[in-house]
């Protein structure tokens, strides 16, 4: 159990300190070291992410990549939940668990942008985002998993339907805490905020994407790469 300052203090450093390490697990650096004995910064678009994978090396090295990713912000999430709830009797109904478990997935993200292993330099962070949600809030990765393929359907372009989803993501956080789980207001703002701060850094990590969109020269899905 919580017993003062100090513990809770322990618990932010959990929920900030080992998130962050298993960011910094980097499978799209991993994989195409491991299975190409290449980094994939080096090639395409130069970023640590999925869909650079995929063009890169191909479907499997992309699937391991998003399994990994995924992978590592259920873990990152997961743990900070088990963490508060071993010390505080039903605490993931506290705003301070709420708090810690936003936080987990806050530095998860950072993790993955910024991994300590790789010289700090990631990618941008969709896959393990989409992680910390299944963690999070499971069913909300239902309308954003809609809004992700109909946007890709529609526009062909991996980034734009990755922003759309991150606008989405504490509008929905928003409305499934106040009208489906009918959540204290505390918590209801607290949701909304924590969703909201992982959304807006996954929007900015997009910059470069965003102003190639607004040029119409972002790559769209299964076009061709130029010879």
């Amino acid at each position: 159990m919580f017993t003062d300052q100090k513990d809770m203090l322990l618990y932010v450093l959990f929920c900030a300190v080992i998130p962050y390490l298993l960011g910094s697990l980097s499978f799209s650096i991993i994989v195409s070291r491991l299975l190409f004995h290449k980094d994939i910064r080096h090639y395409g678009s130069h970023n640590a992410g999925m869909t650079n994978v995929l063009r890169t090396f191909g479907k499997g090295a992309a699937a391991l990549t998003i399994v990994g990713d995924i992978g590592k912000g259920v873990v990152a999430v997961l743990l900070a939940k088990w963490f508060f709830q071993a010390n505080l009797n039903d605490a993931i109904y506290y705003r301070g668990a709420i708090i810690g478990v936003y936080l987990a997935a806050f530095f998860a993200v950072i993790g993955h942008v910024y991994p300590l292993y790789f010289g700090f330099k990631g990618g941008k962070a969709v896959s393990v985002a989409t992680g910390t949600i299944a963690a999070l809030e499971p069913v909300l990765l239902i309308p954003l998993v809609v809004i992700f393929f109909v946007t890709l359907a529609c526009g062909k372009m991996v980034s734009l339907a990755s922003i759309l989803c991150a606008v989405a993501y504490p509008v929905v956080t928003f409305l499934y805490q106040q009208f489906f789980m009918h959540a204290p207001a505390s918590h209801v703002s607290t949701a909304t905020v924590g969703a909201t701060v992982v959304a807006l850094l996954v929007i900015w990590l997009h910059r470069s994407n965003i102003a190639r969109i607004r040029a119409g020269t972002e790559y769209k899905f299964f076009q061709k790469k130029d010879k």
